[in-house]
């Protein structure tokens, strides 16, 4: 029976809409927080600066007074420090030398830089042009009360934290960690911790690749070790990883060979087939089950296939399992600096460098071809895609490309 394959855009939107996120929540204090998902909407409970503050250090005066005569010699009234406020009022005659931080105190609108002005003894004079209000924090100018801080379903960062921070919280509710099986199959595999292998026998790369691409923080992630290629021996290892976590991701054993038993082995578990075969190369023979809202990721043995899809198809569906709603990779378009055929009906992801000369940055092509080169992935800044209806692309051509986090801040 001729099977036509998925787009990838309709298989991660069809699996996105069958998805139930998780609803279990912990606490966590805030400097513990980086990389997990936020549960619940933060609002900021104050104005933050919640009072007027110098943005440099100088000397604040009051605008009118310099426009009235730019030479007025301001009497410097006292000093402003950070968390160390003048409480007097400054006349319009006056001016208060203040540094990075201090509250501006009552008759001050307008701050100059230190290396703008001209002191003698107790007076000062500008001398650049003054406009009013230069140099001060607004109050609110980084939060407004009632501001959101963090949404509901965000995906940490050490900013998002600095934020939280600011606005007076120490502990927030996170989603609990989504709890993550991983599995290899094939009677030609061997753990990298043996001491010998057979003629035939080659060390499995998958599982290593994928506990390490997955080793994120609103995650756990268990090693389900290496199965031989048996239907039934896979059967009861699906079973028993699904007893235990959210989702099962597999690789090997996806393509239609006699020995490949995924398929089978998805509905011996009582799994429905959501997903079998990618418009995409690499990455065709792949199936996804779903057992209630657990998922079973079966992936292509090759091991740049199932480094692809598990960065552009089953991450973002973790994320959202897993609570969060920032599912989409960061995407940019770069010219092509190479030409390259295909054949229409799929999808193709390269390994790609970005180069940068003098005219601009362009993409190169990495590496070795093939599914099982894991080299062409070692060097590369990323992957960039040929869509499906492409037969050619031409040298400056925008293309979409895909950052791996090395090449990220």
């Amino acid at each position: 029976m001729s099977i036509t394959p998925t787009k990838l855009e309709i298989a991660r939107d069809l699996l996105k809409k069958s998805i139930v996120e998780k609803d279990k929540k912990t606490q966590s204090l805030i400097h513990k927080a980086q990389e997990r998902i936020n549960y619940k909407t933060i609002k900021s409970r104050l104005n933050l600066p919640s009072t007027a503050n110098s943005a440099v250090d100088g000397y604040g005066i009051l605008h009118q007074t310099f426009l009235s005569n730019p030479e007025t010699e301001f009497e410097i009234a006292g000093i402003a420090k950070a968390g160390h406020p003048y409480k007097k009022k400054i006349l319009p005659h006056q001016a208060i030398e203040i540094y990075t931080g201090a509250i501006m105190p009552e008759g001050v609108d307008t701050i100059v830089m230190h290396e703008k002005c001209k002191r003698s003894n107790n007076r000062v004079i500008i001398n650049e042009k003054v406009i009013q209000n230069q140099n001060m924090r607004p109050i609110g100018e980084n939060l407004k009360r009632g501001e959101v801080v963090v949404k509901k379903g965000k995906l940490l960062n050490a900013a998002d934290i600095g934020q939280l921070a600011a606005s007076g919280n120490n502990q927030i509710d996170i989603y609990e960690k989504l709890n993550i099986s991983v599995i290899s199959t094939g009677d030609e595999l061997v753990s990298s911790k043996a001491n010998k292998r057979s003629r035939g026998q080659i060390y499995d790369s998958n599982k290593p690749m994928l506990l390490s691409l997955l080793d994120h923080k609103f995650l756990n992630i268990h090693d389900f070790g290496i199965v031989k290629d048996n239907r039934n021996e896979l059967a009861r290892k699906f079973a028993d990883a699904l007893s235990k976590n959210d989702v099962v991701i597999s690789s090997g054993g996806a393509s239609d060979g006699i020995e490949d038993h995924t398929q089978n082995a998805i509905k011996d578990v009582g799994a429905e087939c959501l997903v079998w075969q990618l418009a995409m190369k690499p990455g065709k023979p792949m199936a996804i089950g779903r057992k209630k809202n657990k998922f079973i990721f079966c992936l292509p043995g090759n091991p740049v296939a199932a480094f692809v899809c598990s960065k552009l198809l089953i991450k973002p569906l973790l994320i959202k399992l897993a609570g969060g709603v920032d599912l989409e990779p960061l995407v940019v378009k770069i010219p092509s600096g190479f030409e390259h055929r295909k054949r229409k009906g799929r999808a193709e992801y390269l390994r790609a460098k970005i180069i940068s000369k003098d005219n601009g940055d362009f993409l190169k092509i990495h590496g070795r071809k093939g599914a099982g080169v894991i080299s062409s992935l070692t060097g590369a800044d990323g992957i960039v895609e040929i869509p499906m209806d492409y037969e050619t692309v031409k040298v400056g051509e925008l293309l979409k490309f895909y950052p791996f986090e090395h090449r990220c801040l």
